[in-house]
């Protein structure tokens, strides 16, 4: 019988632009973690480097690695060193010319359970995403682990309500969102409150319509390489909610954290029980949901 009670963490860090550093730095905390008890680590968004996507520079590509090497290898044999599940987000060179923004999910053993392709890409202000990754091609995935089935969708995903629902109506119990999100400095004071509350209100509104667990892993510090700019002061605030949206974990704007929840199976049953809302869905009625606009 699968558990019905396993420990999950999210992992806060201040990354650098030097690989090999930050493998080392998130191999470290992976094994606090795990000795603190968690079962299935998340860590940040693009961990091996700083959030080169500040601007448009093709040499940032040299950055990028092939499926199965570096963070593969090294994720592989601590996962299995460890007995727990990771979730590394990486750069993916897949050939020349096309890169993804992507996710190993790497079970106990040391296996691959599955991999995710950042579905939404955006191109905002310092946020140039679409320069560099091509959208994922994989789909919303349920990524059956040993220590659970979970579903993985990466930062940007993290507005869109039709991801997390695919995802969990396949059947993820948690969903596990690596992240690299924070403020324009110069904005901060105006509307900077409101944004991170914005960030925060629409992944507990998917935890609360889908009665599932969700987790989000952020960076912190301010990344600020490109002459002539403020950077972007990433604003940390990871959190593990339950299936109501109840906020189970959180951590500071700027500190390096480790958090620590339990994903309650029964729990999660229960509050479906009582808030039926997959029960109710009128499947009928959303085609238009698959249209670009409705005029």
């Amino acid at each position: 019988m699968p558990k019905r009670k396993y420990k999950i963490a999210v992992i806060q860090l201040n990354l650098n632009d030097v690989a090999e550093n930050n493998l080392k730095k998130c191999i470290s905390w992976v094994k606090d973690a795990a000795a603190k008890g968690a079962e299935v680590i998340l860590l940040p968004e693009l961990y091996s480097s700083h959030y080169f996507c500040q601007s448009e520079d093709v040499e940032n590509f040299a950055l990028a690695e092939p499926l199965y090497s570096t963070s593969f290898i090294a994720f592989s044999e601590l996962a299995k060193e460890l007995g727990v599940v990771i979730i590394v987000p990486f750069f993916e060179k897949r050939m020349a010319g096309i890169y993804h923004n992507s996710a190993y999910i790497i079970d106990t053993d040391g296996t691959e359970a599955g991999l995710y392709r950042k579905m939404h890409i955006p191109d905002d202000p310092h946020f140039y995403e679409k320069f560099y990754f091509t959208p994922g091609d994989l789909g919303f995935q349920a990524i059956e682990t040993k220590k659970g089935t979970i579903g993985t969708l990466i930062c940007w995903d993290q507005w869109y309500p039709e991801a997390a629902r695919i995802t969990a109506l396949k059947g993820a119990e948690v969903l596990f969102y690596p992240t690299a999100i924070g403020w324009h400095p110069k904005e901060k004071e105006q509307y900077g409150e409101n944004q991170y509350g914005a960030w925060m209100n629409v992944m507990k509104g998917h935890a609360v319509a889908n009665g599932v667990f969700v987790a989000a892993a952020n960076r912190i510090g301010l990344e600020k390489y490109i002459e002539g700019t403020e950077g972007i002061q990433f604003w940390g605030a990871s959190f593990i909610a339950g299936p109501q949206g109840e906020i189970l974990a959180q951590a500071s704007h700027d500190q390096e954290e480790i958090l620590i929840a339990e994903v309650d199976l029964d729990l999660q049953e229960n509050v479906r029980q009582n808030w039926p809302f997959f029960r109710d869905r009128r499947i009928d009625a959303f085609g238009d949901i698959t249209k670009r606009a409705i005029d």
